[in-house]
């Protein structure tokens, strides 16, 4: 079995489609590569709250946000850093909520910090 093959065969085609930097560091703000985290088909974000189904240029962050949050529609600073060494944080407004509970994904851009940024899309988990 050649590298490529054991790599789609682990991975998936989609991953290996992917930019090699992508998956391994950080990146300039303009990259439109996202890495998908879940298939968010047949969700409800009152009854399981939402997370990031794709992070561009990813390398660690993770997002959740909870039903209560989502229920009460206030809006509310979350930590993106996971299992990175460093932080970002992303606002998510009370239209973002609203959108949230009718099942519509939402995009929101993260603070710029360690220079770069990344777009964090957000759906019903």
């Amino acid at each position: 079995m050649k590298r490529k093959q054991f790599i789609e065969k682990v991975l998936g085609t989609v991953l290996v489609a992917m930019p090699v930097y992508s998956l391994i560091g950080c990146s300039s703000d303009s990259t439109t590569d996202v890495i998908a985290l879940e298939d968010s088909s047949n969700a409800d974000c009152l009854a399981n709250g939402a997370n990031a189904t794709a992070i561009t240029s990813n390398h660690g962050h993770t997002l959740a946000v909870s039903k209560v949050d989502v229920d009460a529609a206030l809006e509310k600073t979350y930590s993106i850093q996971g299992s990175s060494g460093h932080n970002h944080t992303i606002i998510v407004s009370s239209e973002n909520f609203n959108a949230l509970k009718t099942e519509k994904t939402i995009s929101i851009e993260s603070s710029r910090d360690n220079s770069h940024r990344h777009q964090v899309t957000v759906s019903c988990a």
